[in-house]
């Protein structure tokens, strides 16, 4: 962000975010995609015992730690000892696994007896587990990070560690921030078999393609859509998937035009948006479908936003329209927001982790698990933003508790898209806002080219506005591997240049194409996000020229997805 909060003018219905939002998008196409796209897989896992383990430490009276029952973290500053610093070391001996093992995913799970606010990063380790009392060490790149230690198992991510093969030895290395004194954590010596430390690697295993009847990896069709579908669209029915159709062949790299479980495109990127809606007609499928007509081609993803409420078209989604444009083939991107839009409410995270609020959870989740189809879902979007809500380890638990009650619903095709700002003075909290590798399938942010809109006059090109935190996330290890995306965007225009903002919007794809993790962006197509002025409008279709050159960014064959008609 250019500057903190400069988007954040108003709260109030048909303005930038947190009143009743619009837009949507989710994708019958996947399931087709990934019946006959995609090898046939077969899932198993393996639950490893750690192989030795010790706390590695520098003061003398901890002893012998390669016997105890206990491992314990501490920060530098631990029990008043300023050179205290504890770290838990756990080493593995991986099996081999099979050959055609893809997939491969390893979970770390240690037991704490005792709630502590802190953050305990893993690391890979080059500390011996076997001695009993190392000193510790240097460690490698941070892996994965639990915010909020709760009783019980706390996991961490280090599929990384593993490897494509899975054979060898991992040794990882917990290391503590916050809270100077120490969290104990049972060991492999510990006499309860049920606490004891252990590594989870679940991988599928590819036997055979599916073949299509034509030879050739089928591709779904969609339905032409008419530029103002009726008012009113039809009952929220169960979503059908479009019928596949062979896939066309543009000049489009090998291996192309696949779509993962977790909607990531193969190559490319998706191109999405979110638009509002006209409150005289109240019609949320217009709000994309006109704007779709003056592009000239069909959105990949629509953005809407939702609330607590848990009826009519804020609360219970997908609404009528939504379930529309799930049939039509569009990719939904639910962002749900914990306050109820009509009245102002803002509820605490506390209380969503509490399980205040698990009726209206659990009913999301039902939805959510009919449409049969994966859809993106997003908790919060920019907590680092909401200080009425709670802290940032608040925020951390409420996602997790939620993400966890749609597990238990069987909302497995929930595919979860953690959202922050990505502005540099938040630098420091976005790890501890960061949930955790096994609870977030994206990592998404929203940059903006506000120039003047926000006191500035820095006019920034498409690589300068989304390039500071995608370095940043590359730099960090924040969401490693994790597909990103650009969940709002969007940009001003010049009003010393009257074709700047078409300019913007044409180098666009060359921008996206140097940030390649970057697999969908999401146009913010509101006035509502600044304040309209002569020389503010965020959006991209204030003129003609304006909307020319986001027409034809939209041609770009990176933002066009050989798995579907755009």
């Amino acid at each position: 962000m250019s500057r903190h909060g400069a988007h954040r003018l108003t709260r109030h219905v048909n303005r930038r975010r947190k009143g009743l939002r619009l837009g949507v998008a989710a994708a019958a196409v996947v399931g087709g995609l990934v019946a006959t796209m995609m090898p046939l897989l077969a899932v198993d896992e393996v639950s490893i015992q750690a192989r030795a383990d010790t706390t590695a430490t520098a003061v003398s009276q901890d002893g012998d730690n390669g016997a105890k029952s206990t491992l314990a973290t501490c920060p530098s500053r631990c029990d008043a000892n300023p050179h205290g610093a504890r770290e838990a070391v756990l080493e593995f001996a991986v099996p081999a696994l099979p050959a055609n093992a893809v997939d491969i995913r390893a979970t770390l799970r240690v037991h704490a007896w005792q709630e502590a606010d802190v953050t305990v990063t893993a690391h890979g380790s080059t500390v011996a587990a076997t001695l009993a009392r190392p000193a510790p060490a240097p460690t490698g790149a941070a892996v994965d990070r639990v915010t909020g230690v709760r009783p019980g198992f706390n996991e961490w991510d280090v599929s990384e560690l593993v490897g494509g093969t899975g054979t060898g030895t991992v040794t990882v290395s917990l290391a503590q921030a916050g809270l100077e004194t120490r969290v104990y954590w049972a060991s492999s010596e510990n006499r309860n078999a049920d606490v004891r430390p252990h590594l989870v690697v679940r991988y599928e295993v590819a036997t055979r393609p599916t073949p299509s009847s034509s030879g050739a990896a089928p591709s779904p069709s969609r339905p032409t859509a008419s530029a103002t579908p009726p008012a009113t669209p039809p009952p929220s029915a169960s979503p059908s998937r479009p019928a596949p159709r062979p896939t066309p062949t543009p000049s489009r790299p090998v291996g192309c035009g696949q779509v993962s479980p977790k909607l990531v495109p193969s190559c490319g990127a998706w191109w999405g948006m979110y638009s509002p809606t006209d409150p005289a007609t109240w019609d949320h499928g217009r709000a994309i479908t006109d704007i779709e007509a003056q592009v000239g081609r069909r959105f990949d993803i629509v953005h809407r936003y939702h609330d607590f409420s848990g009826s009519g078209s804020n609360g219970a989604f997908p609404d009528a329209f939504e379930q529309r444009q799930l049939r039509e083939g569009r990719l939904m991107f639910f962002a749900w927001e914990s306050r109820i839009f009509s009245s102002g409410t803002v509820l605490t995270w506390k209380d969503v982790s509490s399980g205040r609020h698990d009726e209206t959870i659990d009913a999301a989740a039902a939805r959510i698990r009919a449409t049969g189809v994966p859809v993106f879902l997003g908790f919060d979007h920019e907590p680092e933003d909401e200080p009425g809500k709670g802290s940032d380890a608040d925020f951390v638990r409420a996602w997790r508790h939620v993400h966890d009650r749609f597990a238990a619903a069987g909302a497995h095709n929930a595919v979860w898209v953690w959202t922050m700002m990505g502005w540099s003075g938040h630098h420091s909290r976005y790890a501890g806002l960061y949930p955790g590798d096994r609870y977030v399938d994206w990592v998404a942010w929203d940059p903006y080219n506000f120039h003047v809109c926000n006191g500035s006059t820095v006019w920034k090109d498409p690589a300068t506005t989304i390039g500071s935190f995608y370095r940043w996330l590359d730099q960090e290890g924040v969401g490693a591997g994790k597909p990103r995306m650009l969940a709002e965007f969007g940009t001003n225009f010049d009003a010393a240049d009257p074709d700047a903002k078409r300019r913007w919007f044409e180098e666009f794809p060359a921008a996206l194409k140097a940030h390649p993790k970057i697999k969908a962006a999401v146009y913010f197509n509101s006035a509502g996000m600044t304040t309209r002025t002569r020389t503010c409008d965020m959006t991209m279709n204030h003129d003609g020229s304006a909307l020319a050159g986001f027409a034809r960014a939209g041609r770009d064959a990176y933002l066009r997805q050989p798995t579907r008609e755009s």
